[in-house]
Formats: structure tokens, sequence, C-alpha cells
């Protein structure tokens, strides 16, 4: 699907605030409310935008514990990366994972309570021998910057459109 200056416009501005009105958006993207409306139809119906939510501030829901794992398989067969994501992806407590080059093979951002219930979920994993040959913890002590949003305007090329 190729994007335009318009449809850039539109995917920004509903990722900055899904909850933006027709009216608004058209304003945003320089067009009347019926084209934009069709705009966005046809850049949800391709899978461009994936959903809308809503970004929580979750130390004011709560005090938790954030780590970033790293982790080094004992092989690396097409199954052993197979059966290491699924046990990874199906922990709710994993909220990011990230297959790298070099000389590891995984990052994972996880969230726990505390770093007892981080340690009692990596001993689960070695247990249950999902293919993890060593590990690194690292325990987020204080969050810079934790943005969910995708700089589009500086990744996609203009003359790519």
């Amino acid at each position: 699907m190729r994007l335009d200056a318009i449809d850039l416009k539109i995917l920004d501005a509903v990722q900055r605030d899904g909850r933006i009105t027709k009216l608004r958006l058209a304003e945003v993207a320089g067009l009347s409310p019926t084209p934009v409306w069709l705009r966005l139809r046809r850049l949800e119906q391709s899978g461009l935008i994936a959903g809308y939510h809503a970004r929580l501030a979750p130390r004011k829901v709560t005090p938790f514990a954030a780590v970033i794992m790293e982790v080094t398989l004992a092989n690396h067969r097409q199954s052993d990366f197979d059966r290491f994501e699924r046990a990874l992806t199906a922990a709710p407590q994993v909220v990011a994972l990230w297959s790298v080059g070099g000389k590891v093979d995984y990052f994972a951002k996880i969230l726990t309570p505390d770093i007892e219930a981080y340690q009692s979920l990596v001993d689960h994993w070695l247990a249950a021998d999902i293919g993890i040959n060593r590990y690194f913890t690292y325990v987020v002590t204080r969050t810079v910057r934790d943005d969910a949003d995708f700089p589009i305007s500086l990744l996609v090329q203009r003359d790519s459109l």
C-alpha cells in the first residue's frame, strides 16, 4: 500500500490521540470529514492501524519491578528459537521480546510485582527447559523515556511515497 503525505498525517494524529474526533482529524489532514474517514477506514483495513488503546501511567496504578533480561540459548536450531519464543510470549509479564544479532539471542522487558516474582518466573522457565543457556538481569531503576509512538515522519522516506 502506497502512503501519501495525508496518510502519514492521519497515522501520526491517531497514534498521538486515538480518541481524536473525525472533525479534528479532518482539520489536521487538510480534508473534509468524509474523505478523511474513508482514508482512516482504508488504513485500518490494510492493517497499518493495529488497534486503539489507552496509555496508562503504571506507577500510579501499583508499584512493580521492571526488568530487562538478556538471554542466550543453548542451541540455535529453529525449534529452539520457537520453543523459547512460545514460552515467553505466553507469559503476560513479558511485555516486549526482541530477537537480536550479536553475542546474545534475546532481550525481554518483564514487569512483575517485585524482584522475587521475577526470579520465580525465571526459575519456572529454567525448570521447564525452554533452552536458556545463560541469562542476565538488568533491573530498571528509573524510567527516563518509554514512548510507544512510532516516529513515522522520521522513518518513512518521502521518495518512497
